[in-house]
């Protein structure tokens, strides 16, 4: 009876301070904080400090166990206005694209190092072979070239690479769309398949480099490689990279589940799969700005000249924005508070 009465009365001295708590939480929730005074700004913390003390009370002497449930909510809503942080959609994308996106990106530095080798050794590789017999170039061709191959004359290759050549405009449109759609693909399978110890990804990323090296390899051959390299990387350069990235994400969830540490394979990749997942939708940003660059500069701009400088300059923006040290700052909820 005597501990009824004391769970009672306890209740009764604080549940005016509980409801009060809720009205402000309530009131914030609906219409933002702009609705709270300052003196309920003020408030709010000191009746959050009861509220937890009340908790910490009720779980020792009160014989209710929804008392018990209701603080537990009631101190985990508060904590969360009180200690959490509070920003728009606007501010969150804004803090991705200046912080989240190029630390994560930083953090996996192996990770792209080897994604760069898988891609670009194979490229080499292929190049190798087909310079030395282009009989090697149909080992390679998977038909995306289609009548870039061999057989065309040196003319016709020539052609292909400027818009006012005897190729129309709409046909090297088409031939950009299945090469950004190709590449696309080997971007997103690379990050996706990277749980299977990164295996999927290696050879994917080998695939496409061998496609690339032939692809080089035939212009070469016909003393058009400056040319080709050229009308390649004015997208080349952000397209190719992206796909680089995608394979370095891969890679990062790969090489958590082959070596755990301490941790369970799923906790493992759990953990490094929210940095590879930042590295992956960073990626889609920089295939749509490659696809503009394709679908756009590449069949507009007929200069080799400034071909290059487009290419040079996008490959030197990456690098600066990726891997130059930045002073860190203070997210956006927090600078607004200082």
């Amino acid at each position: 009876m005597t501990d009824l009465l004391k769970s009672y009365r306890f209740r009764e001295e604080r549940e005016g301070d509980w409801q009060a708590l809720e009205a402000l939480l309530k009131r914030a929730e609906n219409s933002g904080v702009r609705a709270l005074s300052d003196d309920d700004i003020m408030t709010l913390p000191r009746l959050y400090r009861q509220a937890i003390s009340s908790l910490s009370v009720a779980r020792s002497i009160s014989l209710d166990q929804n008392v018990i449930v209701y603080l537990e909510g009631l101190c985990s809503r508060a904590y969360f206005f009180v200690y959490g942080t509070r920003s728009t959609f606007g501010e969150r994308l804004a803090l991705f694209f200046r912080r989240d996106w190029p630390a994560a990106v930083r953090s996996a530095g192996l990770s792209t190092l080897l994604s760069f080798a898988c891609m670009f050794g194979a490229a080499a590789l292929a190049f190798t072979l087909c310079m030395i017999d282009m009989d090697w170039f149909w080992a390679f061709n998977d038909n995306i070239m289609g009548a870039r191959n061999p057989n065309a004359t040196t003319e016709y290759l020539e052609s292909t690479l400027y818009t006012e050549g005897s190729e129309p405009g709409e046909m090297l449109g088409s031939f950009a769309a299945q090469l950004f759609s190709h590449n696309s693909q080997i971007a997103l399978f690379a990050f996706a398949l990277g749980f299977a110890f990164g295996l999927p990804t290696a050879l994917l990323l080998m695939y496409n480099g061998v496609i690339l090296g032939a692809f080089v390899a035939l212009f070469t051959d016909r003393g058009l490689g400056y040319e080709l390299l050229g009308w390649l990387l004015i997208h080349g350069v952000t397209e190719l990279f992206a796909i680089v990235l995608a394979g370095a994400a891969g890679f990062v969830i790969g090489g958590a589940v082959a070596f755990p540490g301490k941790l369970s394979r799923m906790a493992s990749a759990r953990e490094a799969g929210r940095r590879a997942a930042l590295i992956a939708a960073g990626c889609v940003v920089m295939l749509f700005l490659a696809g503009l660059l394709e679908g756009f500069g590449r069949q507009m701009i007929n200069s080799d000249l400034i071909r290059y400088s487009i290419a040079g300059g996008t490959g030197l923006l990456w690098l600066s924005y990726f891997y130059i040290p930045r002073q860190p700052r203070l997210d956006p909820a927090l600078e607004a508070r200082a």
